[in-house]
C-alpha cells in the first residue's frame, strides 16, 4: 500500500487532540496551525493546504486569514470590515459558513462537479480534488472557519474527514483562548497605548500602581473647536476631530511616542527613555513627531476649514500607573512636569504659536530656538521661560 493511500494512524489523531487541550504553552496562530497540519500529514491525512479564518474584535481590522501549505508553512493576512459588503465575500464558502454554521464542501475531482464558489478556480489551478471548510464554534456563539484541500485522487476519505472533525472542536478552544488574548491586548493598545496596556497585562491592575519614568511629554490642542462645534452638525464635527487626531497621532507612534489620552479636542503623550543619554534624543523625536503633526494639519487645511493646533513638548520625571477608584481606574502620567507641558500649551494659544517648548527642552534638544519671553503659569513659582524653534515659524492667526 502506498503511503498517500494508507489509513489513518488514529493514535496520531487523538495525541493530536491531546496535545491541543493539554499544551501548557502555545507559541501562537501561525506556530499552532503549522504543528497541527504536520501531525495530520504524519497521521496520513492527506492534506496540502488549510487556512483558518478567524474575525477579530479591532477597530479597522475585521479579520485575519492564517494559511498552511506543504511548501511554504504559514502565512497570514487581514482583511477590513469593507470585505463583508464585497462580492468576493459574499460569493466565498467562508461568507456561507460565517452565515449559516454549516459545512461546505467541493468535490472537485467528481465529473459532474459544479459550483459558482470564487474559490473554485484557484483550487482547479493548484490541482485540488477535493475542498472543506468546517465552522469553528466558539464557546459564546461565533462561528469562524478552517478549511482543508487535498490532491488525492478521490478526494477525502471517510477517515479525513473524520480526522477533521475530531480535531476541529479542541482547534476551536485552542483558538478561541489565544483570540480572546489577542482581543485584550487589542482593546489595551486601542484605548491606553501599547506600553500602558503591556503593563496592566503584566498585572499593574491596583489602585495606587505606579511608577516614576522619565519621558519627554507632549500636550496639543484643536484651536478653535468650540466655535466649530457650535456652527456643524455631530457628523462634522466628530469627523473633523478624528481627522485631526489621525493626522496628530501617526507622527507620534512613527517616532515611537505613546498618545495616553485624547482630553476632548487635545491629547496627552509621552516619549519615554531609561537612560540620561536619551534625553536629546527623545526630544528630537517628540520636536519631529510635532513638526509632522503640524505638517500634516498644513496640507490638509482647506481654505475656510483649516485645522490649526498647538503643541507643546517639556521634559520630566512622571508618575505613570492606576488612578482612579477601586471600581473604575485610568492608566495615565501625572505630576509636576505634566502640568508644565499643559501650561505651556496654554501660552501656546495665547501667543498663536503652533509649537512652544521648555527651557529644559530647548536645552536637552540643542538646536536653535527663538525666546518667546517669561510666563508667569499657573500652579508654579516664579516666571518661565517659553521657546519656539526657529524653523516653526507657522503661527495660528
Amino acid at each position: 500500500m502506498s503511503s498517500r493511500a494508507r489509513p489513518v494512524d488514529w493514535d496520531a489523531i487523538n495525541d493530536a487532540v491531546d496535545w491541543l487541550i493539554t499544551a501548557r504553552r502555545f507559541g501562537g496562530p501561525r506556530e499552532v496551525l503549522e504543528e497541527l497540519c504536520q501531525r495530520l500529514c504524519g497521521a496520513g491525512v492527506g492534506i496540502y493546504r488549510a487556512a483558518v479564518f478567524i474575525r477579530t474584535l479591532h477597530p479597522s481590522i475585521m479579520g485575519r486569514r492564517y494559511t498552511w501549505n506543504e511548501s511554504d508553512g504559514v502565512s497570514m493576512t487581514q482583511a477590513p470590515y469593507t470585505v463583508l459588503d464585497s462580492d468576493l465575500f459574499k460569493a466565498s464558502p467562508v461568507g456561507d459558513v460565517y452565515s449559516t454554521g454549516e459545512v461546505v464542501r467541493l468535490r472537485l475531482g467528481d465529473a459532474d462537479f459544479s459550483d459558482t464558489y470564487n474559490i473554485v478556480d484557484d483550487l482547479r489551478a493548484e490541482r485540488a480534488s477535493d475542498y472543506l471548510m468546517q465552522p469553528l464554534f466558539f464557546s459564546n456563539g461565533e462561528i469562524h472557519a478552517i478549511s482543508w484541500a487535498t490532491r488525492r485522487p478521490g478526494g477525502f476519505r471517510d477517515d479525513d474527514l473524520a480526522a477533521f472533525n475530531a480535531v476541529a472542536p479542541a482547534f476551536a478552544r485552542a483558538t478561541e483562548i489565544y483570540a480572546l488574548r489577542r482581543t485584550a491586548v487589542t482593546f489595551l493598545d486601542t484605548y491606553v497605548g501599547h506600553g500602558a496596556g503591556a503593563r496592566i497585562l503584566s498585572g499593574n491592575i491596583q489602585l495606587g500602581d505606579v511608577q516614576e519614568i522619565d519621558a519627554v511629554i507632549l500636550a496639543a490642542d484643536l484651536r478653535g473647536f468650540s466655535s466649530y462645534t457650535n456652527s456643524h452638525d455631530g457628523a462634522q464635527v466628530v469627523a473633523r476631530l478624528n481627522a485631526f487626531f489621525d493626522l496628530l497621532v501617526a507622527p507620534i507612534a512613527e517616532r515611537k511616542g505613546e498618545v495616553l489620552k485624547f482630553t476632548g479636542d487635545g491629547l496627552l503623550a509621552i516619549f519615554p527613555f531609561t537612560a540620561e543619554g536619551d534625553l536629546g534624543p527623545r526630544c528630537r523625536d517628540a520636536l519631529a513627531a510635532a513638526q509632522m503633526a503640524i505638517e500634516a494639519l498644513a496640507q490638509a487645511e482647506e481654505a475656510d476649514e483649516a485645522i490649526r493646533c498647538g503643541i507643546a513638548l517639556h521634559p520630566g520625571r512622571v508618575l505613570f500607573g492606576n488612578v482612579g477608584s477601586d471600581s473604575r481606574l485610568d492608566f495615565t502620567a501625572i505630576g509636576a512636569a505634566v502640568n508644565l507641558t499643559a501650561r505651556l500649551e496654554t501660552v501656546a494659544g495665547e501667543l498663536g504659536r503652533s509649537i512652544v517648548v521648555s527651557a529644559d527642552f530647548a536645552a536637552a534638544e540643542g538646536g536653535a530656538y527663538d525666546c518667546l519671553g517669561r510666563f508667569a503659569l499657573k500652579g508654579f513659582e516664579g516666571g518661565q521661560d517659553v521657546f519656539a524653534p526657529l524653523a516653526e515659524q507657522r503661527t495660528l492667526a
